[in-house]
């Protein structure tokens, strides 16, 4: 079964990205070498979903400082309930800045370290220094990044020369889609159209872009339609950022996504087994995966679903950060479990939605679906 179908029940009313929310992102976990305990002066117990980064930012301790601390020769393998020792102010190494400057920046979708640095006159590696990233500079829109040395203001970026242009309208465009891809402003459109304040557009109707970008809108990474559905395009074009970010900023690879996964399983008492079925039949363990329905990552979650594992967690997770993805996929179905008669069901829900199983029964492709996870299941057992 195509990894998309998934995606085609859950997210047909999906109107936004999920880098919407607002979440901070966490780092990525990284491999820190093993060294002696530092002294700490606190104690902290992890709880369910928790990450060395989300720890520390809590705490206001580093990443590297609690490794230290507590000898972590992977920084990724913490499980709930463990204590770990947070250094005191006193403990932990300086961070010692590249150049007395410094600022801080929060990632656009499509970044990376390497144009960051050469914008604000500073090095990758002080980036990566600065923030404690992993060494290939992972890093994810919506992320705050200290930015050490940067010599003055940064460099502006270039813009693109503007002009006016004409479009005709297709169906699910909106104006604000619209502006998107063309590179200019609501307003602008409404303005140069005369548009009332709905800034109301139908199908067929011929639009004066003023000020869009001279430049061909980015093409289209995720396509409008799968197995005869065709979807908005709001909600495409917000597939399209969302895996343009994700390719832009370099995800764990797949063996490593499945490590996630399985760990993350364990730790909320859900079957691992079960949580990497469903993450091989969904994404094949790609991160970077995203369908036209805008279902994200390895896990493939749409925003809503975000949403309702966030109130689950009792956070809001950020389901491009590979971590909060795999905890949103894996909360949902230990739920669905916890709701269902049975198992095929609660994978069904994964599937078709809960409430459309319950009202309708499973489609025909939701029980093939259930049958294959099922018998993916058997290869983690």
């Amino acid at each position: 079964m195509s990894t998309t179908s998934a995606a085609a029940r859950r997210g047909v009313h999906v109107r936004r990205a999920a880098g919407g929310t607002g979440a901070t992102l966490a780092l990525v976990a990284i491999s820190v070498s093993a060294s002696p305990a530092a002294h700490a002066d606190d104690a902290y117990t992890v709880r369910p979903g928790d990450t060395v980064s989300h720890i520390a930012a809590r705490t206001g301790a580093s990443v590297a400082a609690i490794a230290r601390a507590n000898a972590l020769a992977d920084v990724s393998r913490i499980r709930a309930g463990q204590v770990l020792s947070i250094p005191s102010a006193s403990a932990r190494t300086p961070r010692t800045p590249a150049a007395p400057v410094s600022s801080t920046y929060t990632v656009r979708a499509g970044e990376t370290v390497t144009g960051i640095a050469a914008r604000h006159k500073t090095t990758v590696k002080a980036i990566i220094s600065a923030n404690s990233l992993r060494a290939d500079g992972l890093i994810l829109a919506g992320q705050k990044l200290t930015i050490p040395g940067a010599a003055g203001a940064p460099a502006p970026a270039r813009t693109p020369a503007a002009t006016a242009t004409t479009y005709t309208v297709r169906a699910g465009d909106t104006v604000s889609a619209i502006a998107a891809r063309h590179g200019t402003t609501v307003k602008a459109i409404v303005a140069a159209n005369g548009l009332g304040p709905s800034a109301m557009v139908r199908i067929g109707q011929k639009l004066t872009l003023a000020g869009a970008s001279s430049s061909s809108p980015a093409p289209a990474l995720v396509g409008d339609t799968f197995a005869g559905r065709t979807y908005a395009r709001d909600v495409v074009d917000a597939a399209n950022a969302n895996k343009r970010a994700l390719l832009a900023a370099g995800v764990p690879s797949k063996a490593q996504m499945q490590a996630k996964v399985a760990a993350t399983a364990r730790a909320y008492g859900l079957d691992p087994a079960l949580a990497q079925a469903i993450a091989l039949q969904e994404s094949g363990f790609n991160h970077t995966a995203v369908s036209p329905a805008n279902a994200i990552g390895t896990m493939q979650v749409i925003p809503s679903s975000g949403d309702w594992a966030s109130s689950i967690v009792g956070r809001q997770l950020n389901l491009l950060d590979p971590d909060d993805n795999v905890v949103a996929g894996v909360v949902i179905l230990r739920a669905l479990v916890r709701m269902s008669p049975d198992l095929p069901s609660a994978i069904a829900g994964y599937y078709q939605g809960a409430a459309s199983v319950r009202k309708y029964g499973m489609f025909a492709d939701t029980r093939r679906y259930a049958a294959n996870v099922q018998t993916l299941m058997t290869r983690f057992r």
